[in-house]
């Protein structure tokens, strides 16, 4: 075997043993420095991640469908799928923090999408913004941080078949009669 072809194998072994690793330990020993907004409020309608609110990123592609991250195990709900996404930063707009977000966690690149609609699941003290986009230039999903197992396009009809995110479960179908308009 050729140096180069080892290397890929290498390589790929590493990021699997990477993944792997990631969707088993506990958050806050992966490096990352932790904003103000990452942290859980609670009040008579739960508990919920994001301070200041949360908002994920519906990316739809009419080719190949919906981008879907599987969650880390040890996520809130850990093992679903569901968007790209987290906890907003102190006055930070929806729409910017589901963008950051979807960067920071698939590579979704902001140049390459368009705003179609929001959506807001509001409880009083906390919410959350799914911001839904099209893909105007088609680009591959990476995983760029451990809170993913992993990224895929689904087809829309396809996607209530997965394990959803209670949240993004209830909220799939009036989503995807909006993208189907």
């Amino acid at each position: 075997m050729d140096d180069q072809k080892a290397n890929g194998l290498q390589n790929t072994a590493a990021a699997r043993f990477i993944r792997e690793a990631a969707a088993v330990a506990p958050p806050g020993h992966l490096g990352r420095n932790r904003d103000p907004g990452d942290a859980w409020v609670e009040g008579e309608a739960g508990k919920f991640w994001g301070r200041f609110g949360s908002a994920g990123l519906l990316v739809f592609d009419a080719g190949r469908g919906v981008l879907l991250q599987h969650r880390a195990l040890w996520s809130h709900h850990g093992g679903t799928w569901g968007l790209p996404g987290g906890a907003l930063h102190q006055g930070e707009a929806a729409a910017d923090g589901a963008l950051r977000e979807a960067w920071e966690e698939a590579g979704v690149p902001s140049s390459k999408v368009e705003l179609i609609f929001t959506s807001v699941y509001d409880v009083g003290y906390w919410s959350y913004t799914t911001v839904a986009v099209n893909a105007v230039e088609p680009f591959e999903a990476v995983i760029s941080d451990p809170e993913s197992l992993a990224l895929e396009w689904v087809p829309l009809h396809e996607v209530a078949a997965r394990q959803l995110h209670p949240g993004f479960g209830a909220a799939w179908p009036a989503l995807r009669r909006r993208l189907e308009n």
